[in-house]
């Protein structure tokens, strides 16, 4: 019998690799319906967390469940119940979209008469119809995403683990494959996705920041925008280089980071000035537009974060 009312927990996950200590301790616990983002740097322990919770690696201490099993102790009860999308997801390039859908239609063992049901919605619900006859080696990047996300999503799961789906898609797919997500959520779908896009990361329900196979901080965008310790101003120069190499050696500065053709700075309260700042910048011969204040994105929160950390 399931053991919890939480479709994900992670109850002092750990794995460890020799001497590497890739996950440690990690505890989460993620209710029905919600989307959940993991984030972190490169080597954080995302996809390690991922492996964990779906059974590829066994923990080398600690607890998961999905939808109340132990995933140790039941997996086959976990795999009715979870669909699980990793980062190369194995789709036959040379088998169409249907032949695709069909074949793994078997793997899951759905009956023909289930899978004439199902696949017409799934293809509806990505909007895939027009390619069913294509085949999967001539799809774009964003499509072929779609195509496995169809295929995970065939035996119905109550919980999707999804590592990085979007990572290397254009814009106008990574909005298309949100808003299916979106859909699945609505129709009662846990979903936890890790992703290297942090405007993604804010439109989950919670995001937990992983550094150094540690969970740091966890709780909703909003809540840890509010709690960044400093004010976020935005500045414009026509020389960013030696703008943030100027910036990030003045006192109260805590990070001045590149952020498309302009800064995002981060000041300690009460130490330092916008005014302060630009008079610095003038007499180092570099020349700025006046400071904007500017609401800090989760992406000015995990550079804090990881700074902090790394420190």
């Amino acid at each position: 019998m399931p053991t919890s009312d939480f479709m994900i927990r992670a109850l002092g996950l750990t794995r460890r690799f020799g001497t590497l200590t890739a996950l440690d301790g990690l505890h989460l616990e993620i209710s029905r319906g919600e989307i959940f983002g993991l984030v972190g740097p490169d080597g954080a322990g995302k996809t390690t967390a991922l492996r964990l919770l779906c059974g590829l690696l066994d923990p080398t201490a600690g607890i998961a469940e999905v939808a109340g099993y132990v995933v140790s102790r039941q997996p086959e009860r976990v795999k009715e119940h979870l669909g699980y999308m990793p980062q190369r997801f194995g789709l036959y390039p040379d088998l169409t979209v249907s032949e695709n859908l069909a074949f793994f239609g078997d793997l899951f063992g759905i009956s023909r008469a289930e899978r004439a049901t199902r696949t017409p919605r799934l293809m509806r619900m990505t909007r895939m119809a027009p390619f069913a006859g294509r085949p999967a080696g001539q799809l774009s990047g964003g499509m072929k995403q779609k195509l496995a996300l169809m295929c995970t999503l065939l035996h119905q799961p109550d919980v999707l683990l999804l590592d990085e789906p979007t990572n290397g898609v254009d814009p106008v797919s990574r909005r298309d494959f949100w808003a299916i997500l979106y859909q699945l959520v609505r129709d009662g779908i846990t979903v936890l996705v890790t992703t290297a896009y942090l405007d993604e990361a804010e439109r989950c329900n919670r995001v937990g920041f992983l550094a150094g196979g540690r969970l740091v901080r966890c709780d909703d965008p909003r809540a840890l925008k509010q709690e960044l310790a400093g004010d976020c101003f935005e500045v414009e120069t026509e020389d960013v280089r030696a703008a943030r190499a100027c910036l990030r050696s003045q006192p109260g500065v805590f990070s001045a980071e590149a952020s498309g053709a302009v800064l995002h700075v981060l000041l300690r309260r009460g130490e330092t000035s916008p005014a302060r700042l630009e008079s610095a910048l003038a007499a180092a011969g570099v020349r700025a537009r006046p400071f904007r204040p500017l609401e800090p994105s989760l992406e000015d929160v995990f550079l804090a974060l990881a700074k902090k950390e790394a420190a």
